[in-house]
This record gives structure tokens, sequence and C-alpha cells, in this order.
């Protein structure tokens, strides 16, 4: 894979030391509360209010891959992947008012020992335990480190592997240590930091193209690589309906069946059911606070929206022959994919905005 290397400058090491002692020290501090007792590691102690409960069900959800996977499928066909985050908002309800209370009342500290109580027997306890596992590492642990080292290398030059190395060592060292009560709050911490800095990205991607929805919306349909086998013009530009949350039944993305149903149960099992979902709100102090904490989780989903799938639109404009690279020989040679660059979108842009004018100004011409 092609590797930006951008050179660092003082600046730059400061804020990366100071984040990584900000996020490793609340780690070691919070590690030294509620310990000793199977709550306090497992729960942290259900001493949990609202605001740091809604911030780690969000930061436990919104990780590297979707910084990567979320920009590239706006890059890709536009804001038809915001559904995904949308249809979070109205599940996370389900799970405050109809499963949080009967896991709260059934006094479990996981959700394979709810199983236990539920239907009696070790076996399906260990089976759980054991399936949630490999899912997590075969799915979730696994993009997420994917992307992670994918935005360190691109952003950084580093060595994938020895990146994937360093995020591992990193997030054991508090997360082992200091149990959930580590792990929420600086969950917490990155919360912020993950909204502040996405923010600033996104008004300064938004300025660049001309500080509308409607010129992102006219830039984007007009974004194509300047050069392109004609074998692949449809891959070329974005999809018709790339500025349609709901599309054809027959669509190949984002159905509107697949949306509104099967999307739904996928949800209902993620967020109401997952291990790492569910302790979160097992930790709060009461059922009003579990409560609180998902509706907070709720509306902060309605960020991503904005904050990553909009600049990985903007990515497309600013980038098209990068990001936009429709012939296989051009994109192996961009990122070494044969199949599209897309998932370059976001590191593009932290590495690239602001000083883009150049980029901008001939996006507008295909407008003109």
């Amino acid at each position: 894979m092609a590797v930006a290397g951008t050179a660092l400058v003082a600046w730059d090491i400061v804020v990366i030391v100071v984040y990584f002692a900000l996020v490793l020290g609340f780690g070691i501090w919070s590690s030294m509360r509620n310990r000793g007792t199977v709550s306090g590691y497992f729960l942290a102690g259900r001493s949990m209010h609202f605001i740091p409960v809604g911030a780690s069900l969000f930061a436990s959800n919104i990780g590297s891959g979707h910084f990567i996977g979320l920009a590239g499928s706006g890059a890709s066909s536009g804001i038809g992947i915001a559904v995904f985050e949308l249809n979070a908002l109205f599940v996370l309800l389900l799970l405050a008012w109809y499963f949080a209370p009967v896991y709260i009342a059934s006094g479990i500290f996981t959700m394979p020992e709810y199983l236990q109580k539920r239907f009696g027997g070790q076996r399906i306890r260990i089976y759980l335990a054991v399936l949630a596992l490999l899912l997590s590492i075969f799915t979730k642990v696994a993009a997420d480190l994917y992307a992670g080292a994918v935005f360190i290398e691109q952003a950084l030059g580093w060595n994938l592997y020895a990146a994937i190395c360093l995020l591992l060592a990193i997030s054991a060292l508090f997360t082992i240590s200091g149990g959930l009560t580590a792990v929420i709050w600086t969950d917490f911490i990155q919360t912020i930091i993950m909204i502040i800095g996405a923010t600033i990205l996104m008004v300064m991607s938004i300025n660049e193209v001309g500080g509308s929805y409607d010129a992102i919306s006219l830039l984007f349909m007009k974004a194509k690589p300047s050069v392109y086998n004609a074998t692949y013009a449809r891959c070329a530009l974005p999809p018709d309906n790339s500025m349609h949350f709901f599309r054809s039944h027959d669509d190949g993305n984002y159905p509107w069946p697949g949306v509104v149903f099967g999307l739904t149960v996928s949800s209902v099992w993620y967020w109401c059911t997952d291990q790492v979902i569910v302790q979160r709100t097992l930790a709060a102090k009461n059922l009003t606070h579990a409560k609180a904490g998902c509706i907070m989780a709720g509306y902060l989903k309605i960020l991503p929206m904005w904050l990553l799938v909009i600049p990985g639109m903007i990515s497309r404009i600013l980038y098209p022959d990068e990001v936009g690279c429709a012939d296989p020989e051009v994109c192996n040679a961009v990122c070494g994919i044969e199949t599209g660059c897309t998932n370059l979108a976001y590191p593009k842009l932290v590495s690239g905005v602001p000083g883009n004018k150049r980029s901008n100004i001939r996006s507008f011409k295909h407008v003109t």
C-alpha cells in the first residue's frame, strides 16, 4: 500500500504525546477506583451517572472503523450509509425501556450470566461467552485495529503492523488493569476529543467546497477522476441516488426493506444483547441513569452523519483522482487495492485540509 508519509512538526508531536498522556492518565487514575470486587471490575461498582454511560456507549460503537468506513462509504455512494447511525437512535430506546430494566433487575454482571439465569445450565453460558469473544475478535476488534492502523500509516507513515501492535498495547494497558471504570472514563475523554476534532475538520472541509450543503450535493455528483478506463465509466461518478436515505428495493447498497427491517433486527442484537454495549448500561448507578445514558447516546448517534459521512463526500470532491479512482490500475497505484480507494477519504482530509484550494477550484470547474 502506498504511504502518505506526512512529516511531523513539533506541535504535531506535542499533540500526540498530550493525547496519549491524557488517555493513559485517566485510565490509570480510574483503575485505582472500584477495584477488588467483581462488581467494581466488571461494572465500575454500578456507580456511573448518565453522562459517562452515554459517552461510553457512543465511543464503544464509534471507533477507527467508523472514521474509515463511514467516510469511505460516504465518498463511494453518498449519505445512504447514515441510516445505520440513525437506526441506532431508536434501537437505543428499546435498550433503555425494554431490555435494561430486565438486566438490572436480574442483578447480572455479564450477558452469558443472564442466559444461565434465564435458561439454566452452564453450557449455554460458556457457549455465548466463546461466541461473543470470537465475534468480537474477528468482526469489530479486527476491523477497528486495521482501520486505526491504516489511519496511522497514512497520517504518520508508520508500518501497518507496528501501528496495530501499538494500538493493542495501549488498549490492553488500561483495559486489563483498570476494568470497566478505566474503560468508561477513557471513553468519556475520547468522546470529547472525537467530537471536537471531527467538528473542526468538518467545518474546515465544508468551507473548502463552498460552505453549504447544496454546494456539497452539487459538487459530489460531479466529482469524477480525470483518468479512468471507459470500461469503468459507471464507477467514475457517484450513484444517481447518492443524496437519498431510502432507496429502491432493488438498490445494490441500501434497499429500503433491508434498511427498515433487516437492519433493525441486527441492530437489536448489537445494541440490546451485545456484552460490550449492555455492560455500559449495567454500570449506571440506577435505572434512571441507564435510561438517560441511552438517550444521550442516541442523540450523539446523529453526529456521524455530519462528522464522518459528509466529510467523506467532501474528500471525494477534493481528491477525485485518489479517493474517487475508478481504474483498477490507478487504484492499485494509489492505495494498493484495485477495487477502490475510498478508505483513504478521511485520512486524506486530515492530512490535506486546510490549504487545499487548488483541488477545490478544479472541482468547481466540473460544475460549470
